[in-house]
């Protein structure tokens, strides 16, 4: 059982990029899907989170309008496309998955979660 993440680099503020969370070895369409961040020296924090079937949607405040969580299931996949990036989105990006289907901004919540990647923005 398996996430990966992937997609995350240096973009300047204002920029975009999209990560991915590929999974493995689990039956994905079964499983919630978030992403977490954490930044140097502070708690990993909620990002946003997406259902099973990708019907709900859930985000953090300070992310709202700026970020799309979206999922396809037939190839295992769900993203995170981050629009108007600014300094303070420079993290180590994380996903995880419950099976739950809780579209909870909990960290307890997640039972599988994957390396992260790194975002770092510059202003």
């Amino acid at each position: 059982v398996q996430l990966q993440a992937s997609g995350g680099g240096l973009v300047q503020a204002g920029g975009s990029l999209r990560l991915s969370c590929a999974a493995s070895g689990l039956t994905f369409s079964t499983y919630a899907v978030g992403w977490f961040r954490q930044a140097p020296g502070k708690e990993r924090e909620f990002v946003a989170v997406i259902s099973r079937s990708g019907g709900s949607t859930r985000y953090a405040d300070s992310v709202k309008g700026r970020f799309t969580i979206s999922r396809d299931n037939a190839k295992n996949t769900v993203y995170l496309q981050m629009n108007n990036l600014k300094p303070e989105d420079t993290a180590v990006y994380y996903c995880a998955a419950n099976r739950q289907n809780n579209i909870s901004g909990n960290l307890r919540v997640y039972d599988i979660w994957g390396q992260g990647t790194l975002v770092t923005v510059s202003s």
